[in-house]
């Protein structure tokens, strides 16, 4: 299978230069950052089926999805007001899969802009934590992956949230 690192598509994971032992960390940094993302997307699905009362339509098949913040500069560690990010993603319920990135100062919004993760989007999928409406201070940011349906509708499919320092 294969997933999008934040930069291109790679088929298989490869070994960095620094050696196993990063990407072991980075790899178990990822594992864990998808686990939280699939509970808190399945606390949240499962409240809303609960609250349908069932009869919903099958899925037509067991799928997974999750998605990472990746930092543009490796050197950074921490979201930063003006940085640029992209997304690790994965899926299996979708060849084409997109990120729509909302972004909010206290409870204005002050940013949105998606991207497509796959081969033939055309533009790079990077993100720039900055707009016209957010020239300065901190902000809370929802990635949220999702998928367009054979009727055009998005549907989602994991979401990721994150704090942007100053």
């Amino acid at each position: 299978m294969s997933y999008w690192n934040g930069r291109n598509w790679v088929s298989e994971p490869s070994e960095s230069k620094e050696g196993p032992k990063r990407s072991r960390r980075l790899l178990g940094a990822s594992f864990e950052a998808s686990l939280i993302v699939l509970l808190m997307f399945g606390l949240i699905a499962g409240t809303a089926l609960a609250a349908k009362g069932g009869g919903g339509k099958p899925s037509g098949g067991d799928s997974s999805s999750g998605l990472s913040l990746v930092m543009v500069d490796p050197a950074d560690t921490i979201a930063n007001h003006g940085d640029q990010v992209t997304f690790s993603v994965v899926t299996t319920a979708t060849d084409k899969p997109w990120v729509r990135l909302d972004c909010y100062q206290s409870d204005t919004w002050v940013s949105t802009s998606s991207a497509g993760f796959f081969p033939a989007y055309p533009w790079p999928a990077t993100f720039t934590l900055a707009s016209g409406g957010w020239t300065s201070g901190p902000g809370d940011c929802t990635a949220t992956l999702y998928m367009v349906t054979s009727n055009g509708r998005s549907r989602s499919l994991a979401a990721l949230t994150f704090h942007v320092s100053e």
